[in-house]
């Protein structure tokens, strides 16, 4: 897994990089692990856009992933590291000794021919088991962690991503997510050792709006170029502040420092320590 600069013989690729898929080992897809994805635009049943931003890029079929692991104490041989278009974590392709075949979220540093199990019982400490929390120990990374014991795997499953485990006492387990914030989940759930694959994928650079336009991504135009009966920054001669005393969204709403979360959710009392702020 690195990262592959290409010349720059235009400006337009001046700033272009790709992951060098060097981990990949096979390239089309396993026929009967995929469905048909169905685009709808950002648009909802009545043809008006929804969301923002959305449409067109290349064609590309779901990949239907394990995220439960309820294939207990059956062997599975990693039999190929694949690509996956709608994600940026990579996939392994796992044959179990029963003849069935499943995709999973690979981690890091799980190689093509080696063995992997599930269990609700204390296994081995290896890359791609899955197991119970109250059976990891302190300081392991794990990802595709159950918030609900089966469930399937909630937390962590972006590429790179990985909770550390603090400890367990009583009825939880204690666990440091990526963004520092502490939490507690029941310790039946289930989660899988290591680290999410392609951790290099925050360091490629699209680059230019072909590549966008690829994912799937259209064009994002600043409220303070729009006229002003279409979005508050708007209006104006040339280039001119945007005359509030806050930023405002295209519908008049604060469009930063906002909190999203609901004061009264439930989970919110498993919350040991909120995440720290980042500085701009």
């Amino acid at each position: 897994m690195g990262i592959i600069k290409v010349k720059p013989t235009i400006n337009s690729r001046r700033s272009v990089s790709y992951s060098d898929f060097a981990e990949i080992t096979k390239t089309t897809p396993e026929k009967r692990l995929i469905i048909a994805k169905r685009r709808k635009g950002g648009r909802n049943n009545q043809g008006k856009i929804t969301v923002r931003h959305k449409g067109g890029g290349a064609k590309r079929a779901i990949r239907i992933v394990d995220y439960k692991r309820d294939k207990y104490e059956v062997p599975g041989k990693v039999a190929a590291i694949e690509y996956d278009p709608n994600r940026g974590a990579r996939l392994a392709l796992i044959f179990y000794t029963d003849g069935e075949k499943r995709y999973i979220i690979a981690p890091v540093e799980l190689n093509v021919g080696a063995t992997i199990v599930s269990s609700k019982e204390q296994i081995e400490i290896l890359p791609g088991n899955a197991m119970p929390v109250k059976f990891i120990p302190a300081g392991v990374m794990i990802y595709n962690i159950e918030l609900q014991p089966g469930q399937g795997g909630k937390i962590a499953r972006g590429a790179g991503t990985g909770v550390r485990v603090m400890g367990v006492e009583g009825k939880f387990a204690q666990i440091k997510m990526p963004s520092g914030e502490i939490r507690l989940i029941k310790k039946e759930c289930l989660c899988s050792i290591g680290q999410v694959s392609n951790p290099d994928k925050s360091n490629v650079s699209l680059g230019n709006a072909g590549r966008s336009r690829h994912l799937g991504i259209r064009p994002t135009v600043r409220g303070t170029a729009m006229n002003p009966n279409d979005h508050p920054h708007g209006g104006g001669e040339g280039n001119q502040p945007i005359g509030l005393r806050y930023p405002k969204t295209k519908w008049g709403k604060h469009a930063l420092g906002v909190k999203t979360r609901r004061t009264k959710k439930a989970s919110t009392k498993l919350i040991v320590q909120r995440r720290k702020k980042k500085s701009r």
